[in-house]
């Protein structure tokens, strides 16, 4: 498994693979061929059915230069090596220069097929919660430990910089009011959320509604283009902080305490981008609120206290109910249904930690086993459910 550096991303919205991947192979690309006055980019598959709505072409032309940049959408999927895929061609009085192939992979990573060799190393050589557990129990250790172990103690840095990316995109959202770009006259709603309170509220409903607002927040700052963390993807960006800001809050966390949480949740979004995906375009929703459930049930997990197989129970019970959601964006927009389904994922992840503190020793199903049952779960998806807004509610709306 790589470094949590690269699974939590500091980035603009609204879209991981739609926009923070292309953008980074852009520009790779211009820095490999200054030589050349006008670049063709094609857009395949996913990054074609729904990237207008995702701001591909304007991250790709942003990059590349706009005045000097053709987007080709090409929607058709035969024989393409994932469903983000995108080809670069570098032009030069209107000859062909050179061309590269880039696939854009979930969570604002590339990959170069012709160019295996350029990926980052693995850091991690336990590729199985199995593996880390029994890793973990010999030794007497725990989660944050492990990460430590492998990343070196400059990890908490770099985590502490995340968490502070995650407590401002919660602040921005709470500040803003009015609609989100894009055409569908989407009301920003965690302001709202945040201030008007129940006519009878009780304690459990304050906790539905301010962890709710708090993910609405992070939510709607990526769905307008504000600065987010990927967790493990801009889509699903709200879940961890909601979360994990209500109980600092509520619990008196330190932040050291939370940034533990993170690297525990950080060993599970690594775990399902190695052994699955955390695309939309290649495995569903689930690959992506799915994954962020189950990070954020075990970041939870490792706050409390909670022993590893507990922390593996929250993340199992988590990923195991959104097996099979389809990603059916509205417009190819990262809005309806993606926003509230931060909301939810969020309350659910609680849920899953309160279940995990009674059940975890009665448990059948591992994290391993329902990680490998979503893989193949996408996989079976219909190509429409699958981030091409050409099913599902994006179908069904009127």
């Amino acid at each position: 498994m790589k470094s949590l550096r690269e699974l939590y991303r500091i980035g603009r919205g609204p879209s991981s693979s739609h926009t923070m991947g292309p953008e980074t192979a852009a520009r790779l690309f211009l820095e490999e061929h200054p030589e050349a006055d006008s670049f063709r980019v094609t857009l395949f598959g996913s990054l074609a059915s729904t990237g207008k709505g995702h701001l591909t072409d304007r991250a790709v032309a942003d990059a590349l230069g706009a005045d000097r940049t053709e987007i080709v959408f090409d929607e058709s999927t035969a024989n393409l090596p994932h469903p983000n895929t995108m080809r670069f061609t570098a032009l030069r009085n209107g000859a062909e220069l050179a061309s590269l192939e880039v696939l854009s992979v979930g969570g604002g990573a590339i990959r170069v097929p012709s160019r295996p060799e350029t990926e980052s190393p693995d850091i991690y050589p336990e590729r199985s919660f199995a593996e880390i557990a029994e890793f973990c129990k010999s030794r007497r250790m725990r989660l944050w430990q492990y990460v430590e172990l492998h990343e070196g103690p400059e990890i908490w840095d770099f985590l502490l910089q995340v968490w502070s990316a995650m407590q401002r995109a919660i602040l921005n959202g709470l500040t803003v009011g009015g609609e989100l770009p894009g055409g569908l006259h989407v009301e920003r709603k965690a302001q709202h959320l945040y201030s008007q309170r129940h006519i009878d509220e009780s304690q459990t409903t304050r906790e539905n509604r301010i962890v709710c607002a708090y993910a609405f927040a992070v939510a709607e700052e990526n769905a307008g283009g504000g600065i987010i963390v990927t967790a493990p993807t801009c889509g699903a960006c709200g879940v961890v902080p909601a979360a994990l800001s209500y109980m600092q809050e509520q619990r008196g966390f330190s932040d050291l305490d939370v940034l533990h949480a993170l690297a525990a949740g950080g060993v599970i979004g690594n775990l399902v981008k190695t052994n699955a995906s955390i695309s939309g375009a290649e495995c569903g929703c689930q690959a992506e609120i799915g994954t962020a459930c189950s990070m954020c049930a075990a970041a939870l997990a490792e706050l409390h206290g909670m022993g590893i197989d507990q922390v593996e129970c929250a993340a199992e019970v988590a990923m195991e109910h959104y097996l099979g959601l389809t990603c059916d964006p509205i417009g190819g927009l990262v809005q309806i249904p993606c926003i509230e389904r931060n909301a939810v994922a969020a309350m659910r992840a609680i849920n899953a930690l309160s279940l995990a503190n009674f059940l975890s020793e009665s448990r059948k199903i591992t994290f391993d086993t329902v990680v490998k049952t979503m893989y193949e779960t996408g996989k079976d998806l219909h190509l429409s459910y699958r981030e091409t807004s050409q099913g599902g509610l994006a179908k069904m709306y009127q």
